[in-house]
């Protein structure tokens, strides 16, 4: 399923480059498109604000199709105070962009499955596809607000995974 969760992630964050070139993170002394795998990074205290986060929740596998298909739980997280010019009033619109922001990210909802594991990636046989996401109501803890939304991601595997 490796190869299906970077594929989705890696489809995400094209996405996300080309919907809002600005949401950004400064990590490690890169700067990222705002999206990132949880699994993947040192473990932080608190979500970053303003950049979305994948957390991989659980696996499951059907094995009476003629190939395994594998599903797995990806929760999306996000928040915001808001922007420091408008003293935060605008958290509430700033967390409506990221809603907007992360279902333009998912449609279409299928990416091609790629091996990371290689450089340049290479092409496998079969997509990835997902559900539309399920989101969560919104979180509000002091100045900040959050929210997340919950997306299966399918995979056939193939030979060799």
């Amino acid at each position: 399923m490796q190869n299906a969760k970077d594929s989705f992630y890696m489809a995400l964050r094209a996405r996300l480059v080309v919907i809002n070139p600005s949401r950004t993170i400064l990590l490690r002394s890169a700067m990222r498109p705002g999206i990132l795998v949880e699994e993947a990074e040192a473990p932080f205290s608190q979500l970053p604000d303003d950049v979305f986060v994948l957390r991989w929740l659980g696996l499951d596998a059907d094995l009476n199709l003629s190939a395994t298909m594998a599903a797995e739980e990806c929760e999306i997280l996000y928040q915001t105070c808001g922007t420091q010019s408008f003293g935060g009033l605008d958290r509430g619109h700033a967390l409506s962009e990221m809603d907007e922001e992360l279902l333009a990210m998912v449609t279409p909802f299928c990416a091609p499955k790629l091996n990371y594991a290689s450089t340049p990636p290479a092409a496998m046989l079969t997509q990835v596809f997902w559900d539309e996401p399920s989101f969560t109501p919104v979180v509000v803890q002091r100045d900040r607000l959050s929210r997340s939304a919950k997306i299966m991601v399918y995979s056939y595997q193939e030979q060799g995974e």
